[in-house]
């Protein structure tokens, strides 16, 4: 899809989606057309490309999205009663205490400022103020300034880390990177299995040892890198409970060995979590960014169970970049986080 100018403002992004809707609600966002927002094209997507995961997102967010449609389906005023339904779908819909109350008081100052009183209205303003919360973590994630970059991923068991290095070479692949992995999860030999096959699979390159320990796999990956001039590092780590302080302390290790072989390395230190889980996913956030300072975050399993509101917990209470958002187990089923994709998906608007 050709890239948009810089200077494309809320309102029309807003506006694609809400086309469906009374000219009449819209003026109500006549004050967006100052707000700018960046371009959220890739220059390595087409345009059916584009609309095919747009068409996986929605699926995804299936769950969330018909409870929108049907709250706000029905029409009618805005009262109490409607607040009170909004307020609960949010909290199931794993938002969290403090952002829905963040977002609900939001939603009444645009009703008194903005004069609103069909629950249409609501809605768009609520797909304005989601989109302005989760806007800022919305930072494609940047790998040029390093040669390699070596990027680490972590994360508790189960979350799809490996799945998503796998994903990550694909990828950078597509923007005409070179990649290498490195099997650093040496507690689970089904681990480096799998690592091996997604190399195959993307014919890269992955430094393994049968048995070993995870900083010295890495710190010979990096090597390796800087010695065949790859672009990419992707530097698979052990899952672990946030809990496990001995295994918190192992992967901090991992992580200076990494600056030992590289100074300035890992240059991206990424946190995997799993969508399902919840607001357990606001706690790990806040116990491996205590860790390891994570810099961004990439949120998989967004296949049609996970509600997907945690996103707009993280960025009220722990706000990190969300880089990445996965919604299957395909190979192009891993994508830059686009704030207005995502709101457009959980709120079941029109594209």
């Amino acid at each position: 899809m050709a890239a948009k100018a810089a200077t494309t403002d809320v309102y029309y992004a807003l506006f694609s989606y809400l086309s469906a809707t009374s000219q009449n609600s819209l003026k109500m966002f006549g004050f967006l057309k100052k707000i700018p927002i960046e371009s959220k094209s890739n220059p390595v997507e087409d345009t059916p490309k584009k609309s095919g995961w747009i068409s996986r997102l929605k699926c995804g967010l299936a769950r969330t999205a018909d409870q929108m449609s049907d709250l706000f389906g029905r029409g009618g005023k805005i009262d109490d009663d409607l607040y009170e339904e909004l307020e609960t779908i949010l909290i199931t819909a794993d938002v969290g205490m403090d952002a829905t109350r963040f977002l609900l008081a939001e939603l009444r100052r645009q009703v008194k400022v903005q004069r609103l009183t069909e629950a249409v209205q609501l809605k768009e303003a609520l797909a304005y103020d989601l989109i302005k919360l989760l806007k800022p973590l919305a930072q494609p994630l940047e790998t040029g300034l390093h040669n390699p970059c070596v990027i680490m991923l972590a994360g508790v068991n189960g979350a799809g880390k490996t799945t998503s290095i796998g994903k990550l070479a694909k990828y950078f692949q597509g923007q005409g990177k070179s990649v290498l992995l490195a099997a650093g999860d040496t507690f689970r030999a089904a681990a480096r299995e799998q690592l091996m096959e997604w190399g195959a699979r993307n014919n890269v390159t992955v430094i393994a040892q049968q048995s070993g320990d995870a900083a010295a796999v890495i710190f010979d990956a990096v090597q390796a890198a800087q010695a065949r001039k790859i672009d990419i590092v992707l530097a698979d780590t052990a899952g672990r409970l946030s809990t496990q302080i001995h295994l918190m302390e192992e992967i901090k290790k991992v992580k200076r060995v990494i600056a030992k072989a590289l100074p300035g390395a890992p240059h991206e230190v990424l946190l995997v979590l799993d969508a399902n889980t919840g607001q357990n996913a606001l706690s790990q956030v806040k116990a491996f960014d205590d860790a390891l300072a994570v810099t961004g975050l990439i949120l998989t399993k967004l296949d049609g169970t996970a509600k997907g509101g945690v996103i707009a917990a993280i960025a009220k209470a722990h706000p990190i970049p969300l880089r990445f958002i996965g919604v299957g187990e395909g190979l192009d089923d891993l994508r830059p986080f686009v704030a207005e994709d995502f709101v457009a998906a959980l709120l079941g608007l029109d594209e």
